[in-house]
């Protein structure tokens, strides 16, 4: 067993390390039917994954001016992809949604908080 060799610095040659590293730095664009689709009444519903985002206001200034699109959504966090991999918590931030016709919805983050599936079931007053 090799423990001190500097050669195997990384674990897996020929493959990124974390999650969605692979797709980093590439034009990603997500092609869903239901891209569509959003708008600013049903956004809360909706599945965000794939839509284009920017966090406009953070009560931690490190997250402020993170912008990419969801690839993946967790009850309380939302991962980010854009020039790197950000997990941003939900109820800290408020966020700048992009939908395909280039409105902008400003939604906090709070709102979002919730695993998608169970966000669907709640009722919200308008």
């Amino acid at each position: 067993m090799r423990r001190n060799s500097k050669e195997r610095k990384d674990r897996a040659p020929g493959r990124s390390q974390g999650p969605y590293q692979e797709i980093i730095g590439r034009t990603w664009i997500f092609r869903g039917s239901h891209r569509g689709r959003v708008n600013r009444k049903n956004i809360i519903w909706h599945e965000l994954i794939g839509l284009r985002v920017r966090v406009v206001g953070s009560t931690h200034p490190g997250f402020v001016g993170i912008e990419g699109y969801i690839v993946d959504e967790t009850r309380n966090t939302l991962v980010i992809v854009g020039e790197k991999v950000w997990r941003v918590p939900k109820n800290v931030c408020i966020f700048e949604f992009e939908t395909e016709d280039g409105t902008k919805i400003k939604i906090p983050g709070e709102r979002l908080v919730g695993r998608p599936e169970m966000r669907l079931k709640k009722r919200w007053r308008k």
